[in-house]
């Protein structure tokens, strides 16, 4: 997807593009530990994103996504712990999207009353199920 080619790149610019898409899904996350955990560690029993062979989708889906918010969070711990700092800061490029998610969820709920959290929630899962855990899933199948 467009978020995850962004994310590959180097400029400031092309970076915060990525996590805004990924933030309009609630995966901001995904930014983190795709490029400094699935790609040092794909194919390993540590990589969430590998599938290992005869798991069925939904079992992966319950291994990966958790899998990859904690990697993440415990990957921008570390970086900011080396620069004197805690993970609570806007520094942290996972309360980045985070954080625009938020505001993002909580403008439209403001806007058009709570009849937009089922859309939020289906719009959400939509994309972490049925976009970038699928395609993990299907990409990375039998690795393991």
């Amino acid at each position: 997807n467009t978020a995850h080619e962004l994310g590959h790149k180097k400029t400031t610019l092309e970076r915060w593009l990525a996590k805004t898409a990924l933030a309009v899904v609630g995966y901001g996350h995904f930014l983190i530990e795709h490029n400094r955990g699935h790609h040092v560690d794909v194919a390993t029993p540590i990589d969430p994103a590998s599938a290992k062979m005869g798991q069925s989708i939904y079992a992966f889906a319950s291994w990966e996504i958790p899998g990859a918010v904690r990697r993440a969070w415990a990957s921008e711990k570390t970086r900011l712990a080396k620069n004197g700092q805690g993970p609570w800061t806007l520094e942290n490029e996972v309360l980045q999207p985070t954080l625009m998610t938020l505001v993002l969820y909580g403008a439209l709920v403001f806007a058009f009353g709570w009849i937009m959290v089922p859309f939020l929630l289906i719009q959400a899962m939509g994309g972490w199920f049925g976009i970038l855990t699928s395609s993990n899933y299907i990409e990375h199948y039998g690795l393991l």
